[in-house]
């Protein structure tokens, strides 16, 4: 019995400690509160299109902000076809292993995906060879979540 009671705590923690998998601002939300939406109308270093908090919608754990109903509705009918890659943690960072935060006008959209990154450095370094980062991240993804755990910085 006493087995059975460990493994359940054991199992129940490890739950209850999981990484969240959308990168969400303390007080900001999802994406620091930018309308994810929004970057599928930008033109390439376009600057982000902040959300306001009355277009506000609950996925995946984070709140979503967006700048207008439309795009909350559009957001809303098909979460993963616009929600960023990696849980909108910066591409580069989980291309080599480990997450950080993100810059919201460091983006880019790669066959209709959105990617993020850190900064306009690290966007740079990314988009070099941007089709080997993906891969890199993808294999990586969502394992480097554990390491932001052990971190205690798996948001800001």
């Amino acid at each position: 019995m006493k087995t059975l009671i460990f493994v359940s705590i054991l199992f129940c923690s490890s739950v209850w400690a999981a990484d969240p998998p959308i990168y969400s601002h303390k007080s900001k939300g999802a994406i620091k509160g930018v309308d994810v939406v929004a970057y599928f109308g930008l033109k390439e270093g376009d600057k982000a299109v902040l959300g306001a908090d009355e277009f506000s919608y609950l996925w995946q754990g984070a709140t979503w902000k967006f700048s207008s109903e439309e795009n909350k509705n559009t957001f809303m009918a098909n979460p993963e076809a616009y929600a960023p890659q990696y849980g909108g943690y910066c591409a580069f960072s989980v291309a080599h292993g480990f997450t950080t935060s993100i810059r919201p006008d460091s983006w880019k959209i790669v066959d209709g995906k959105l990617y993020l990154n850190y900064s306009r450095i690290s966007y740079l370094r990314w988009r070099l060879d941007s089709e080997d980062k993906i891969k890199e991240a993808d294999a990586n993804w969502p394992g480097v979540l554990k390491v932001c755990e052990e971190r205690g910085n798996c948001n800001d």
